[in-house]
């Protein structure tokens, strides 16, 4: 586990910058090292995504959401980030999950449709939530790795009570493909969002959702 109290290139997903006030965040990164790397970033969001969720509802008492895969939500605002990047080790590949929760920043001090702990009213310092996190992740990451990474095994029904974007009509930016528009009906055991489009049914492991209605 790698831990600052603040970073000048921080990164989320699609290239977007991370912004953060000093010493009012949680930031940091795990090293994870799954029997298949590759294959296994869709369900590892999922698996950190659930875990992050877990950590600040039972840290702060709050009602965290998903959106598809990872963005942690509180009334719709995004309290935190989660990044799944491969990376290549003496050891082998391995994957760095590098979170951001926002915890003691000021209203003034987010971008819009940000939120922090603090500015929902919940007074926890950066250290309690960072041991809850790493708490939460080594029991969901765990239990995954038990289950032969498989995310359909206790993890997947966990992930989609919270998952918001479920039952919303979304638009899913995909890399290289032409957008997708439907309504987002599942997440799969591969951590894949489900999306009914016009043209059948779409599975889709990376891309940026736009959720266009509320659910």
């Amino acid at each position: 586990v790698a831990v600052t109290e603040h970073q000048t290139a921080g990164r989320g997903r699609e290239g977007r910058a991370w912004e953060d006030v000093a010493g009012r965040s949680l930031l940091l990164s795990v090293l994870l090292k799954p029997r298949v790397v590759g294959s296994a970033s869709p369900q590892l969001s999922v698996v950190a995504g659930l875990a992050v969720a877990e950590s600040v509802d039972h840290i702060a008492g709050t009602d965290a959401r998903l959106k598809w895969p990872n963005d942690v939500l509180v009334s719709g605002a995004k309290l935190a980030g989660i990044l799944v990047e491969r990376v290549d080790t003496p050891s082998g590949p391995a994957a760095v999950v590098g979170v951001g929760v926002n915890v003691g920043q000021a209203g003034t001090d987010l971008p819009n449709g940000a939120t922090s702990l603090a500015a929902l009213g919940v007074a926890v310092t950066v250290d309690q939530v960072r041991s809850a996190l790493l708490e939460s992740m080594a029991a969901r990451y765990g239990a995954w790795a038990r289950d032969g990474g498989d995310a359909a095994t206790g993890l997947r029904p966990a992930y989609t009570r919270l998952c918001d974007t479920l039952g919303r009509e979304v638009r899913v930016e995909l890399p290289g493909r032409p957008v997708a528009v439907g309504e987002a009906v599942d997440v799969d055991a591969n951590g894949r969002l489900v999306v009914r489009t016009t043209d059948g049914p779409v599975a889709v492991s990376a891309g940026d959702v736009v959720h266009v209605r509320p659910a």
